[in-house]
């Protein structure tokens, strides 16, 4: 069925909640509610089935191979899966940062490397949506729904990760265009991305604040001088396509700019305030995927003439990892809410990227110490769960960096109590 067809129907289902949703006093409309509507339970049925039904069989087979799996992703791309945030003038679904997260959980669970292919296009598209003009929007949004193609976001160099400062790409404006020179490294989608969103320097006096030092840029990976290497083997999450990408006398026309000169750097911030929950709601599905398959296998195995879920040392190890799960669940879920409905949400989303990726981590571990033996042997599900696992504590931001923006925020806080 058509993407059209299926996922537009499901929309117009039923009225969606979690958009902005303030009544004139500026308070928030409606308090805590932890049902879902119908729209997002048929989404959620959906992602489920597809990933019990097409991503489990295929992750083992794709973490040994590490090929792309593009047969999923124009699955996903046909039942409305991916690119759901895109606006609907543009053909796209519109929908908020919670109601992607509940579906992408569900994939997540079948296979996190699978899920950052499918959804790095949408960390590539969050800031055209957040600042593209009309014009950018709909020429390279609108492709994106009219066939499964990628959007990459080009940020992270060889020298320079969380420290964005450090930054080397440069940009050098002469007449009508950009001539960009430089590297990336482990861009998600960097090999099968039709574009990317790049953050190049372009203010090249080094006092320059990092603030106005940096120019966003939409680059077409057609593009003469645009040269992706070689496909990483990583630990984990081999599905995921990830990169390093040469940038040499690439021509980038003026109109390929987001918002203005010297923006680039607020734009890359904006993104991640969106694009962190989905990321703790990844590793919640991982998480959750490690709960299930160490439960059914506490029931199965037996030590001492019982199933060893009746000995209260693994017992409570499960009982660990569901507060951990059902946790990581509100703080992801709280911080979705909180950016569709206007307020600004770096704290919370730094605190459910943070906590879900220490507690996915976690939550491997103990799955892996529950199978014994058998969670060391890569016949068994958890020795892969726990490889996918520890990536979340690096990309987007590593618990580390969530921890700054904390901590910044408690100092903000006190500094007002006091």
């Amino acid at each position: 069925m058509a993407f059209s067809q299926f996922a537009k129907g499901l929309v117009k289902a039923s009225v969606r909640p979690l958009t902005l949703n303030r009544n004139y006093s500026g308070s928030i409309a409606n308090g805590f509610n932890f049902e879902l509507n119908e729209t997002q339970r048929e989404f959620q049925d959906t992602a489920r089935k597809f990933a019990r039904d097409e991503v489990i069989p295929a992750a083992p087979v794709l973490d040994k191979t590490g090929e792309y799996p593009w047969e999923l992703f124009k699955k996903a791309h046909s039942l409305g899966l991916i690119n759901c945030h895109i606006p609907e003038e543009l053909g796209g679904l519109n929908m908020g940062v919670f109601d992607a997260s509940v579906i992408l959980e569900e994939i997540a669970y079948g296979c996190t490397g699978i899920a950052t292919a499918l959804e790095g296009t949408s960390l590539g598209q969050t800031p055209v949506l957040l600042t593209g003009n009309p014009e950018q929007k709909k020429k390279y949004l609108g492709r994106l729904v009219e066939e499964p193609l990628v959007a990459a976001y080009c940020v992270t160099e060889p020298g320079a990760g969380s420290d964005v400062n450090g930054l080397k790409a440069k940009a050098e404006k002469k007449g009508d265009e950009y001539i960009l020179n430089g590297q990336k490294m482990w861009i998600t989608g960097g090999g099968v991305a039709n574009w990317y969103f790049l953050l190049a320097r372009t203010n090249q006096d080094p006092k320059c604040p990092a603030n106005k030092a940096f120019t966003g840029f939409i680059v077409e990976r057609e593009w003469p001088g645009v040269t992706p290497g070689r496909k990483e083997i990583n630990m984990g999450q081999r599905a995921s396509d990830t990169r390093g990408i040469t940038f040499e006398d690439v021509r980038i026309p003026k109109e390929n700019v987001l918002l203005n000169e010297g923006d680039g750097f607020k734009i890359a911030m904006q993104t991640f305030d969106k694009t962190r929950p989905p990321v703790a709601c990844s590793a919640t599905g991982l998480a959750q995927r490690c709960l299930d398959e160490a439960s059914k296998y506490a029931l199965e195995r037996k030590a001492f003439g019982v199933p060893i879920f009746h000995h209260q040392a693994v017992a409570f190890m499960l009982a660990d990892m569901a507060i951990g799960v059902e946790t990581g669940r509100m703080a992801w879920m709280k911080a979705a809410w909180e950016t569709d409905n206007g307020i600004r949400n770096s704290y919370s989303a730094a605190i459910a990227k943070g906590y879900c990726a220490d507690m996915a981590n976690k939550c491997a571990s103990d799955a892996v110490q529950i199978f014994g033996g058998n969670g060391f042997n890569s016949e068994y599900p958890v020795e892969k769960l726990m490889r996918d696992a520890k990536i979340f504590q690096i990309y987007e931001g590593t618990s580390q960096i969530q921890r700054l923006i904390i901590s910044r925020h408690l100092a903000d806080r006190a500094k007002e109590l006091s």
